[in-house]
């Protein structure tokens, strides 16, 4: 799950960055990454219990799925009609879903771990960025808020993915992750 996040956050960023450009070659990673492996990540977890872990891999699967039809849509896929008629603030209000979301899992992620919170923060970020951009407020400084906070996402997910991949292959904590905050679970 947190490797699929990794890889759609960074090939997402790589064009809000203006690193590379259009949607057409972001939409697989965003199925199959973005999506896929995280709704597959979303099962396994929801088969171990972890509610906390399973809702937002299933949320953020979810989101990808949209993104990436939502991308299909106003590059004509679906017809030019359809692609004419697209309203971008209709995404904004989606990302204020998201972002709302978001905050409430932030606060579910104090008792997981720092990276997985740091992760967290950093997609409450994408999020408030996403959607100021799409109601035209400060578009050009909130995309470039989303577009970092992407990158930040993926490079801190990257860790995650290698943290529990390696801590778990080596048998000890190989890459710290940080304990929970410890706030609101005793």
């Amino acid at each position: 799950g947190l490797f699929g996040l990794a890889i759609i956050t960074l090939v997402a960023s790589s064009q809000k960055l203006g690193l590379t450009s259009g949607v057409s070659l972001v939409l697989p990673w965003a199925i199959f990454l973005g999506a896929s492996a995280q709704l597959v990540a979303c099962i396994n977890d929801f088969k171990h219990n972890n509610v906390f872990g399973a809702t937002a891999f299933g949320a953020y699967a979810f989101f990808w799925y949209a993104m990436g039809f939502s991308w299909m849509i106003q590059n004509g896929v679906f017809g030019e009609k359809l692609a004419a008629s697209v309203d971008t603030t209709q995404l904004g209000v989606a990302f204020l879903g998201y972002l709302i979301f978001t905050l409430f899992m932030t606060v579910g992620a104090l008792e997981t771990n720092k990276v997985l919170f740091l992760i967290f923060v950093c997609i409450d970020f994408l999020f408030l960025g996403l959607s100021l951009s799409s109601f035209g407020i400060m578009e050009h400084a909130t995309h470039m808020l989303a577009a970092y906070s992407e990158l930040a996402i993926s490079i801190v997910s990257f860790y995650g993915c290698g943290a529990a991949v390696l801590n778990t292959h080596f048998g000890r904590e190989f890459l710290p992750v940080g304990k929970p905050f410890g706030i609101f679970k005793k």
